[in-house]
């Protein structure tokens, strides 16, 4: 599985929200956990069934989402 692979999207999971691998693991959820502070081995920990892979293309993928043009209208 390639790492942008592990990003799954599914209308029958999470309402089509993206997630890691058809888990019903959202990537929005690994990033408000990262935002509140919590570490990469306290998520593993919390969820055996992500890989620390997983937290890097839930990272990634954001980023790529964060790069839009912004049009400003005057």
């Amino acid at each position: 599985m390639s790492h942008i692979d592990r990003i799954t999207v599914d209308p029958q999971i999470c309402a089509g929200r993206p997630t890691i691998r058809g888990l019903r693991i959202r990537v929005k959820d690994i990033l408000e956990l990262l935002a509140s502070g919590a570490t990469r081995d306290e998520i593993l920990e919390d969820y055996p069934l992500l890989e620390d892979a997983d937290i890097a293309v839930a990272l990634e993928f954001a980023a790529r989402q964060s790069d839009h043009v912004v049009l400003r209208v005057a």
